[in-house]
């Protein structure tokens, strides 16, 4: 049996439940929640059964160990590996704390990875595993890697959720900062999405292995212009309504000390998954397959850059006591040190890591 379909059925399903989360949002009725809550699971289950799939075809294809065959060796496997832990965190969060706010995001960007893959033509085939990559590190390096980016995505949600609510002046610079920070997002995402489409249609498959670079590595003045003006449209728009967000957010029931809690633990969770599995791991696996445990090669620079914000978060808490706004906001920009660990080291810059890419 294939992975593709149950792949595709997870992607539907989340945009699914993502809608029927909008709209318990909107009316508050606790069936519509539940029947949300579902449609993920079972999601979820069709997801999890995929990955399964994907993983027995890997071994059995090329007569690797389990630990060696786990299927996020490129840019398609890890990224419906990614949504497949941040729904796992969403579900997580529902079943402790009895919060349904973070799951149409969550749902959104798990559903967004996976139509992202159907519609622009990648690659689904298994591929050859690279030398650098046979080996059992692979399993303790990369999978506990996205386990951590999906820790951080969901103290990401709550961070914003935070901010939003803890100052509504629109004038302000916290409300600035978050609306600005979460344009930032969407138009990145969004951005990523168009051009891949633009090319997928227009049958233009050259340089689809660096879909989102040309824009900003080939961008003249009037590219520029228009990456600014895209940029500041979106921001406008999240500006002006943006107290929308907050207001659904209480109506949920919601509060800032919830939220800043649940940044908090996704952090916790995070950080020492991220250190072992991301650093250390990943230091004992480069000496092992390239003779050094460190190069500064961009994936492993940003990593240390990502790692030190999240410290800094984590030293403000525990030993300077800070809380609230200013805190939150520190772990906001860690998501966006970690984003462009992921996806924008990849895209822009060039290293040993470059089998990540498209």
């Amino acid at each position: 049996m294939s992975s593709s379909p149950l792949f595709a059925a997870a992607g539907l399903g989340y945009l699914l439940a993502m809608v029927i989360y909008i709209a318990y949002f909107v009316t508050g009725r606790d069936i519509v929640g539940k029947v949300a809550s579902s449609v993920a699971l079972v999601s979820f289950a069709c997801h999890t059964g995929a990955f399964v799939i994907r993983w027995f075809a890997f071994s059995q294809m090329y007569s690797l160990g389990f630990f060696q065959s786990i299927p996020i060796t490129n840019l398609y496997e890890s990224l419906v590996f990614f949504a497949w832990c941040l729904i796992l965190g969403n579900i997580l969060v529902e079943y402790y704390y009895r919060v349904k706010a973070f799951g149409a995001l969550a749902a959104m960007l798990a559903g967004m990875a996976i139509a992202f893959i159907d519609t622009t033509g990648m690659s689904k085939d298994i591929q050859p595993i690279l030398p650098a990559l046979k080996s059992n590190w692979l399993l303790a390096h990369a999978s506990l890697s996205f386990i951590a980016y999906a820790a951080f995505a969901v103290s990401f949600i709550a961070a914003v959720l935070h901010l939003a609510l803890s100052d509504k002046r629109k004038s302000s610079g916290v409300y600035l900062f978050w609306t600005g920070t979460l344009s930032l997002f969407i138009f990145t995402m969004g951005g990523m999405l168009a051009d891949m489409l633009i090319k997928a249609s227009s049958g233009n498959r050259e340089g689809m292995s660096k879909p989102f670079t040309d824009l900003f590595r080939r961008a003249d003045g009037s590219d520029i212009a228009i990456i600014i003006i895209g940029f500041l449209t979106v921001w406008l728009f999240l500006w002006y309504f943006g107290n929308v967000i907050s207001a659904l957010a209480e109506k949920l029931g919601l509060t800032q000390e919830l939220l800043e809690e649940l940044t908090y633990k996704a952090v916790s969770v995070g950080f020492p998954v991220f250190t072992v599995g991301g650093l250390i791991f990943g230091a004992i696996w480069a000496d092992k397959a390239w003779g050094h445990y460190w190069s500064w090669d961009p994936k492993e620079t940003w990593s240390l850059i990502t790692w030190l914000i999240y410290a800094f978060y984590l030293h403000g808490r525990y030993v300077r006591g800070w809380q609230g706004r200013k805190v939150t906001v520190v772990a906001v920009i860690g998501f966006l040190s970690t984003i462009f660990t992921y996806v924008g080291v990849n895209l822009l810059l060039s290293g040993l890591h470059s089998y990540g890419a498209f």
